[in-house]
């Protein structure tokens, strides 16, 4: 309970100065070749705490569905945001995160007063808003955002798999994963493709099967 109550922190201290409603809001997906940028925005009950509830990199995935789903029936409201391919090409994956989330602030009803953001970032509305470096791991609103989002995404490239199965996307999700590159050296670039991302300047990081999901 001490590290659920932990979370709250940043909620508490929004209550303090005169706030009732507050969502946090994260994203999934900053870093795949393929696929969307997803932002979910959560407004959880007052003082709400579950001891499970954290940053959904550190979670596998049975634990953020399950997590997901108690998300679901719990919060008093989630909004989602979602910027495709074409979008992140556009206006770079920034610009396409910030209009992600502000997609996903905007479906919240009741709409929030006062939003806790993970990241460095502001979203582009009128409203209180606090940026917070490492928020997903120190925010259960943020935290819970960030499960929604990766679930919601993941979801997304489930779909996306049955229409392009080379890719295989069911287990890559879009990541530059040793065999997710061979797949677009072997077929080319699909139409969920980053166009903007660049193949070489993946290919020099140490990337492994695993990472970003």
């Amino acid at each position: 309970m001490g590290a659920a109550r932990g979370m709250n922190s940043f909620e508490r201290n929004a209550r303090e100065c005169g706030y009732g409603s507050i969502a946090g809001i994260d994203e999934a997906g900053r870093g795949p070749l393929a696929g969307p940028v997803v932002a979910a925005a959560v407004i959880l009950p007052l003082d709400y705490g579950h001891p499970e509830i954290t940053d959904s990199k550190r979670l596998t995935p049975r634990q953020r569905e399950r997590l997901s789903e108690v998300i679901q029936r719990e919060a008093v409201s989630i909004g989602i945001g979602v910027s495709e391919a074409p979008v992140i090409d556009a206006v770079n994956i920034l610009q396409a995160t910030l209009a992600a989330m502000r997609e996903a602030v905007l479906g919240l009803f009741p709409p929030p007063d006062y939003l806790l953001i993970d990241g460095l970032h502001r979203i582009p509305l009128a409203v209180p808003q606090e940026a917070i470096v490492r928020g997903d791991a120190r925010s259960v609103s943020i935290a819970a955002a960030s499960i929604v989002a990766k679930v919601s995404r993941d979801r997304i490239m489930e779909m996306y798999h049955r229409q392009f199965p080379q890719y295989n996307f069911l287990r890559n999700k879009g990541y530059g994963t040793l065999e997710h590159r061979k797949a677009i050296a072997k077929y080319g670039r699909c139409k969920i493709h980053r166009h903007s991302f660049q193949i070489a300047e993946i290919d020099a990081l140490p990337l492994s099967e695993e990472l970003g999901f």
